[in-house]
């Protein structure tokens, strides 16, 4: 069914407040998703809205919990998220981050003790239009091997950057590391269809097109060893600087029940006003479009997810029927 956005924002809101989210925390978190499902990432939008309620009623996450700053240094700040949900600690650090950068001309702000952060291209993307680039980093559950293991030990740790442009949206890119994404595992393993190799390992760390297999085992990096070793930068980013948990310490978020996750994320923010400046940078910038766009096919990184958000806004997002239904319910209960 189609549903104004605000009304599809107001309703995970009452979602997560009857779950035992924080005013705050429901808001902030509401508002993530609802993005991300006009932006067309409904893996990160309101898909998840039953699965964070699940997470606050049986303790993987506090709904109580406030961030708060626990250290400190001219442009680098650490948040604790305090095993809330994540999205109010990634709101804290986006502000930090955004004047630490005008102030420092760079700011790394690290979050940790914090949980699943969804789309990562949402927060760059909004630095962006402030004039900062704006990278982003999270670890997520063990998923994927180290390179020549056989257990997964890393998540499939998305990155996120976001490139502003004068009088245009920034360019925006974010990618989970892993080959393919494991939903795309789980819907062949309930079709009874085969996986292409090179997705995925099974149990006892052989390649396998199994995908009933795949999801007892682990999911391999794109590109292989060099894809594995950017999701290795990537957990240490986010966790050794952090003092967060370390994928193979999180217990999956595709079981209701287990530990609180203790994620670490990262955004790493530059004024461009601090190098080349200004000026230069947003130059140099067109004449990359330019290159690009001068290639027939060629489509700028953020074009369609901003063109989807642009249509959300205007008429609505649709929302299947049964996860409709189950949002009402969520909010009687």
């Amino acid at each position: 069914m189609l549903i104004p956005l605000d009304q599809a924002e107001a309703l995970a809101r009452a979602a997560l407040l009857a779950a035992g989210a924080s005013p705050d925390m429901a808001a902030a978190t509401a508002r993530a998703l609802a993005a991300a499902e006009a932006a067309g990432q409904a893996g990160h939008g309101l898909s998840r809205v039953p699965q964070y309620a699940a997470f606050l009623k049986n303790g993987r996450a506090d709904g109580r919990a406030t961030p708060r700053i626990v250290n400190e240094r001219g442009g680098a700040v650490l948040i604790d998220a305090r095993h809330g949900l994540a999205y109010p600690a990634l709101a804290m650090a986006e502000a930090e981050a955004a004047w630490r950068a005008r102030a420092h001309g760079v700011a790394f702000a690290g979050v940790t003790n914090s949980h699943h952060s969804g789309a990562m291209g949402l927060p760059v993307a909004r630095l962006a239009r402030q004039g900062l680039v704006a990278l982003a980093f999270t670890n997520s559950p063990a998923a994927m091997p180290v390179p020549g293991g056989r257990r997964p030990l890393m998540g499939t740790d998305p990155i996120a950057a976001a490139f502003p442009r004068r009088g245009a949206p920034p360019l925006v890119i974010d990618m989970a590391l892993s080959e393919v994404a494991r939903g795309k595992i789980m819907v062949a393993a309930k079709e009874g269809r085969p996986i292409p190799e090179g997705w995925a390992l099974d149990a006892e760390g052989r390649p396998t097109t199994d995908a009933k297999a795949a999801l007892s085992g682990a999911m391999l990096a794109m590109g292989g060893t060099k894809g594995a070793l950017l999701a290795m930068v990537v957990e240490l980013l986010c966790c050794a600087l952090t003092g967060a948990a370390f994928g193979f310490e999180a217990d999956s978020f595709f079981r209701d029940e287990g530990n609180r996750p203790r994620l670490g994320q990262a955004l790493l923010v530059v004024d461009p006003g601090a190098l080349a400046g200004s000026d230069a940078f947003a130059a140099r910038i067109e004449a990359f479009v330019a290159a690009m766009a001068a290639e027939e096919g060629v489509r700028l990184p953020g074009s369609r997810r901003d063109a989807l958000a642009t249509r959300a806004a205007a008429q609505g997002l649709e929302v299947p029927d049964a996860l409709h239904a189950r949002l009402l319910a969520l909010t009687a209960t």
